[in-house]
C-alpha cells in the first residue's frame, strides 16, 4: 500500500520478492500440468491440435507460445493455434471490449473446426473473460479436451475444464495488474507444456532441439554445434554430415551415430517415430556412438 512513497530500489526489490513465490505456485500444479501435457501428447499422436485462448494479456502469452512451436520443434503451423480476443489486433494495441464477448469465443472454436481430437486451453488469470468461457465451453460441447489455466481457486474457468490448473500465486504488487506475477506464472505453465510435450514426441535428442528449422545463419550454425555435440565430430565434418542429410540435425546424428547412409537414417527414424535415441539404438550419449553402434 506504500508502493508510492518507495524508492526506485525498494520497489524493484518487492517486485522480486513477490515474482519469487511464482515458481513455488506453479510447482504446486505440476500434478495438473502433467496431465495436460499428456493430453497435448495424446492429441497431437491422433493427429489432432492445440489451440489456445486468451484475451489481453494472457491472449499474448498464449499466442506467443503457439509462434514458438514451428521454428523451435520444426512442426506444422497447422498442429497449434491462438484465438485471441479481438483478433490480430488485440496483437499490438487493446481490444478490451472483446474480453466481453463470450459469443465470440464460441465462434472462434466453430471457425476453427474444433473437434475431439483437439485440446483447448483457456487461458484467464480471473478465470471469469466470458470470451475465454464462451470458448471452452463450446470446445466441450464439440468433444474437445479443455484445460483451464487460471489464477484463482474455484474460478468459472477451473470448473468448466476437464484439467484445471491454478497457480495461486497471490495479489499483485500493482493490484489487479495480472500482467506481473498472473502473467509469469502462465508463461512459465505453457513453457512447461508445449517443451514437455515435444520432449516427449521426440523432438529433442538429450536436450538438443534437434527439429529445429535451421531458417538463418545464426541456426545453421547451432544445427551444426547439436551435431558436433551429439556425435563427437567437428564442427567441419558435422556440416558434411548436415549437407549429405539435406539440412536435417536428425538424420546427420543418426548417419554419423550408425555409421549408415541417408536412406538407412531416415528409414529407422520413420520406424522410431521420429525419435534419434531409439533410431540410434540404446544408451547413446551427447558425447559418442551407443554402445550398440560402437560395438559393430
Amino acid at each position: 500500500m506504500a508502493l508510492d512513497r518507495m524508492s526506485t530500489r525498494e520497489i524493484l526489490r518487492l517486485i522480486n520478492a513477490e515474482d519469487r513465490r511464482v515458481p513455488a505456485a506453479v510447482a504446486r500444479e505440476i500434478p495438473r500440468i502433467a496431465r495436460a501435457t499428456d493430453a497435448v501428447v495424446r492429441a497431437i499422436q491422433s493427429g489432432g491440435r492445440v489451440v489456445y485462448v486468451g484475451a489481453g494479456t494472457s491472449g499474448r502469452i498464449g499466442l506467443l507460445d503457439a509462434l514458438e512451436w514451428p521454428p523451435t520443434f520444426g512442426v506444422s503451423p497447422d498442429l497449434v493455434t491462438a484465438a485471441v480476443a479481438g483478433g490480430a489486433q488485440a496483437t499490438i494495441g487493446s481490444a478490451a471490449p472483446a474480453e466481453d464477448d463470450a459469443a465470440s469465443g464460441r465462434a472462434e472454436m466453430v471457425t476453427l473446426a474444433v473437434g475431439p481430437r483437439d485440446v483447448v486451453i483457456g487461458i484467464a488469470a480471473s478465470g471469469v473473460t466470458p470470451f475465454v468461457l464462451g470458448a471452452v465451453e463450446e470446445a466441450r460441447r464439440r468433444g474437445a479436451v479443455v484445460v483451464g489455466l487460471c489464477n484463482v481457486p474455484g474460478a468459472p474457468l477451473a470448473a468448466r475444464a476437464d484439467i484445471a490448473v491454478v497457480p495461486v500465486v497471490g495479489p499483485e504488487v500493482v493490484t489487479g495488474s495480472t500482467r506481473m506475477k498472473a502473467g509469469t506464472s502462465q508463461k512459465m505453465v505453457l513453457n512447461m507444456i508445449s517443451t514437455t510435450a515435444m520432449v516427449r514426441l521426440g523432438k529433442v535428442f538429450t536436450n538438443l532441439m534437434v527439429d529445429m528449422v535451421p531458417g538463418n545463419k545464426k541456426l545453421v550454425a547451432r544445427a551444426r554445434r547439436m551435431v558436433a555435440q551429439a556425435t563427437g565430430r567437428s564442427i567441419e565434418q558435422s556440416e558434411r554430415l548436415l549437407d549429405e542429410a539435406r539440412g536435417s540435425v536428425k538424420v546427420a546424428i543418426v548417419m554419423a551415430l550408425r555409421r549408415s547412409g541417408r536412406a538407412d537414417a531416415e528409414a529407422r527414424l520413420a520406424e522410431a517415430g521420429g525419435h534419434v535415441r531409439a533410431a540410434v539404438g540404446r544408451t547413446t550419449t551427447r558425447r559418442g556412438r551407443s554402445r550398440r553402434a560402437r560395438s559393430r
